[in-house]
């Protein structure tokens, strides 16, 4: 099958949708697919190459940040990237195409739909679901609304990676039926850290208001008795504002800003921690939580949905309720106090994930709804 996907994210920028449409698509090369990659171009990345066997295109969207998009940048590629399909259908037409984000990937897709009647899959990631984070993309979605039910409606299948996501997406569109297929993990690139007494904390994820890292540092004022050092790895724009908020609260000394990290960077942070904390506003299905369990790490998490579907509370990890920074501080008290349950629950949650999210079923999963004209 020749496929082609849509991606305004695609390693080394973008999030958990970018990690997502590379496994998926050097895994489809793997069983024998041809596959083209259309993609935000950034600085002083090639237009043009190929990567484990995937080809890749990318445009240009004014793109100024490896880890986020905003509103014109989206709007940048629903232009150039639909240029973009049309060229590359014309030298050779896929059989199916696979879009990341009903906005802007779908927009792409539907336009090669128009123009060549070339079937589509939409894979919902979140922030492209109306009703997802209303306090950022309200406003956007509302405005995009009816271009977001277009493509939703011509699609062969809309797909969400959680639950939660499906919930959210039928609420907007409910004649739409949904399908879900969780993110994976290639949990044999991770391996089991070995327990210790240093409360190594970790957390991973864009700096924005939906992470929450606000939450977790009021959390952790309130347990500045016990040993812990906690690493931040990420960037975006409420970093200033969370760098002055834990001087405030007195723990620049035991809180480590390291900004935006490549995977190898994030793979060897998971080796240095004890305990990974998640306490997001809102989810899609965190891919940082799949590592981290991969990476055999306990995992306390925020109980929204896609968190609570990957993490077992009292057995792989603990849910706590968002925006609740004295119940994350008791959990961490408990965890930090006990590494040897610490270390248990990380296993339990490496083993969950071996079984249950592997990027081959994933793939396997796509494949089959990419087949189906």
């Amino acid at each position: 099958m020749d496929i082609l996907i849509i991606n305004s994210e695609y390693p080394p920028i973008g999030g958990g949708a970018s990690h997502a449409s590379r496994n998926i698509a050097e895994l489809m090369v793997a069983r024998g697919h041809s596959v083209r990659v259309i993609t935000a171009c950034h600085h002083s990345l090639p237009v043009a190459e190929t990567i484990g066997g995937v080809e890749i295109h990318r445009v240009f969207t004014a793109k100024r940040n490896m880890d986020r998009s905003g509103p014109l940048e989206q709007g940048l590629f629903m232009i150039t990237g639909s240029i973009k399909a049309l060229k590359l259908s014309r030298a050779r037409t896929p059989d199916s195409v696979l879009a990341f984000f009903g906005i802007p990937g779908g927009a792409v897709a539907r336009s090669l739909h128009l123009m060549h009647g070339i079937p589509y899959v939409v894979s919902l990631r979140g922030g492209d679901v109306p009703g997802f984070r209303p306090y950022d993309f309200g406003v956007y979605h509302n405005l995009m609304s009816p271009l977001i039910r277009n493509v939703w409606k011509y699609a062969n299948h809309v797909v969400a990676n959680s639950q939660g996501l499906k919930l959210l997406a039928s609420k907007f569109y409910p004649s739409i039926p949904v399908d879900i297929i969780p993110n994976g993990v290639q949990a044999d690139l991770y391996q089991p850290v070995q327990p210790s007494r240093k409360g190594r904390l970790l957390f991973a994820g864009r700096l924005v208001h939906q992470k929450a890292l606000d939450v977790l540092l009021q959390g952790l004022s309130n347990i500045h008795s016990m040993n812990w050092h906690l690493t931040v790895a990420g960037d975006g724009p409420k970093r200033v504002e969370w760098e002055a908020l834990t001087k405030t609260l007195g723990l620049q000394e035991r809180v480590e800003f390291i900004g935006w990290v490549t995977d190898e960077q994030l793979h060897e942070e998971y080796t240095k921690s004890d305990i990974f904390v998640l306490p997001s506003r809102h989810e899609g299905m965190p891919n940082v939580v799949l590592e981290a369990m991969a990476s055999g790490l306990p995992v306390i998490a925020t109980g929204i949905a896609g968190s609570e579907e990957l993490v077992v509370d009292g057995k792989t990890g603990f849910l706590v309720p968002v925006d609740d920074p004295q119940a994350l501080a008791e959990t961490l008290k408990r965890l930090l106090s006990d590494p040897g349950k610490a270390h248990a629950m990380g296993l339990a949650g490496r083993e969950r994930v071996q079984v249950l999210y592997t990027w081959e079923a994933v793939t396997d999963a796509y494949l089959n709804l990419l087949a189906v004209h």
